[in-house]
């Protein structure tokens, strides 16, 4: 991997981090709202987890376990 893909890849992961914290407070203030549509806030779970699922296959492509 070139130090450029290494790069890139890092902005990517910045970017799904900041959608996946936006999530947390779109669920947060459907949750406290007096009525929360339980089906959007099931949408947005089910967004959130597919974020972290990519979260973490980048952070392993940037930074794999290297067992000593």
């Amino acid at each position: 991997m070139t130090e450029e893909d290494e790069i890139g890849m890092i902005r990517k992961l910045d970017r799904l981090r900041v959608e996946h914290r936006k999530l947390d407070e779109e669920i947060f203030a459907l949750t406290k709202a007096d009525r929360a549509d339980e089906f959007s806030v099931f949408r947005l779970k089910k967004e959130k987890l597919r974020l972290r699922d990519q979260i973490n296959a980048l952070e392993h492509s940037i930074y794999p376990d290297i067992i000593a």
